[in-house]
C-alpha cells in the first residue's frame, strides 16, 4: 500500500553533517516541514527550523515539549537510551520514526550475502543500534530502519573513499590485506537518503528493517581500480603492499579502513518492498567524490601515516 502525503512535519537529530544533510535536501525536496535538532556548530538550509540542543542533556531536549511530529528521523542515535531519552519528552511521533542504523550489527558469517535476519554480533560497537531497534518494536513505536554497509559520497567524514584518494594521488604504496580479494560493499549517501525519503510512502515500510548499499559488491584490489580511474590514474601503476593482516581485530581500522573479510548484504527486501534501486553506481559515485570532495581539500603527504612502519611492526609480532 502506497500512502501520499501533501506535508509532514518532521524533526531531525542532526541533519547538518553527512548522510543527515543528504536526506534533510530530500526531504525539503518533498515539500516537507523540517525542524532540526542539533548542537548548531554547522550551518543548515535556511528554510528549515533549528532548536540548539545537545540530545543528552534534559534541559535541552525539554524544547522539544509540546511540539507535534509525524515523523521524528534519528541519523545519530547509536544506544538504545539515545532515542528513548528523546522519546521521553516528544512523545512517539504520529506516523513513524526514521533510524539510521548498520550492518556493522551483524556476525562474521561463512554465508554471503547477509540478510537481515543473520545473525548479531553482541560484541560489534555497533550493537546498540540493533537494541534500539528492538525497543522501538517492543516498545510500539512504529519505525523504518536502515543498516547500511559502507557508506560513501560528498562530506563523508569516516575514511573511506579518501584513504585511498589519497595514497593513490601521492603516489605512495597502497597496502591490502592478503591477496585483495575479499568482497566488500559500498553504497552512495544520496541513494540512502532517497530510500529513507520514499519509506515514508509506504505502509509496508512499517516496523520493517532494511540493508541497503549498492547491490554488488566489490574486491578490495577492484575498489582500488576504481579509485585510481576516478582520481585520472592508471590501475596498473598502483605500487601494492600485501600484508597479512591477521594481527588485527577483523573490524578495526587500524592500517586498512574496511572490515576485513568479505563484508556483503542482500537488498533483495528492499528492492522489492519499496520499489527502490540505487541510481549513482560506483564508478560515478567515486569520480564525484574525488573532484567534488576530496579535491576541494587534498591530503599533504607529510600527513599521512607511514604504511610501511606499521605493517613492519606487525611482522615483528
Amino acid at each position: 500500500m502506497v500512502c501520499s502525503f501533501s506535508s509532514l512535519k518532521i524533526l531531525v537529530l542532526g541533519g547538518t553533517r553527512f548522510v543527515g544533510k543528504a536526506l534533510v535536501s530530500s526531504l525539503l525536496n518533498r515539500g516537507y516541514e523540517i525542524t532540526l535538532f542539533n548542537r548548531g556548530t554547522r550551518s543548515h538550509p535556511s528554510n528549515v527550523s533549528h532548536i540548539k540542543g545537545d540530545r543528552t542533556s534534559n534541559e535541552d531536549l525539554a524544547k522539544l515539549k509540546g511540539s507535534d511530529f509525524d515523523v521524528i528521523v534519528d541519523t545519530s542515535g547509536r544506544q538504545s537510551e539515545d532515542t528513548e531519552r528523546v522519546l521521553a519528552f516528544t512523545g512517539p511521533p504520529k506516523y513513524r520514526l526514521l533510524y539510521v542504523s548498520s550492518a556493522g550489527v551483524y556476525s562474521n558469517s561463512t554465508l554471503w550475502p547477509l540478510n537481515e535476519e543473520s545473525l548479531i554480533d553482541k560484541k560489534s560497537r555497533h550493537y546498540g543500534k540493533a537494541e534500539t531497534e528492538k525497543w522501538l518494536n517492543s516498545n510500539g513505536v512504529e519505525f523504518t530502519s536502515f543498516r547500511p554497509t559502507y557508506i560513501y559520497g560528498k562530506g563523508n567524514y569516516n575514511p573511506i573513499e579518501r584513504w585511498f584518494f589519497e595514497r593513490i594521488v601521492n603516489e605512495k604504496k597502497l597496502p591490502l590485506p592478503n591477496n585483495g580479494e575479499w568482497i566488500t560493499q559500498l553504497g552512495h549517501v544520496n541513494d540512502l537518503a532517497e530510500a529513507m525519503t520514499i519509506s515514508l510512502d509506504y505502509k509496508i515500510a512499517s516496523n520493517r528493517i532494511y540493508n541497503i548499499s549498492g547491490t554488488m559488491g566489490v574486491t578490495f584490489r577492484g575498489l582500488v581500480e576504481k579509485t585510481a580511474i576516478a582520481c585520472g590514474k592508471e590501475p596498473d601503476d598502483i605500487d601494492f603492499i600485501y600484508y597479512d593482516p591477521k594481527m588485527l581485530d577483523s573490524k578495526a581500522r587500524k592500517l586498512f579502513p574496511l572490515r576485513i573479510g568479505h563484508f556483503l548484504t542482500d537488498t533483495t527486501r528492499i528492492q522489492k518492498e519499496l520499489d527502490w534501486h540505487p541510481k549513482i553506481d560506483l564508478d560515478l559515485g567515486l569520480k564525484d567524490s574525488y573532484n567534488n570532495d576530496y579535491m576541494l581539500n587534498p591530503t599533504k603527504i607529510n600527513d599521512l601515516p607511514d604504511d610501511l612502519s606499521i605493517i613492519r611492526s606487525l611482522d615483528n609480532h
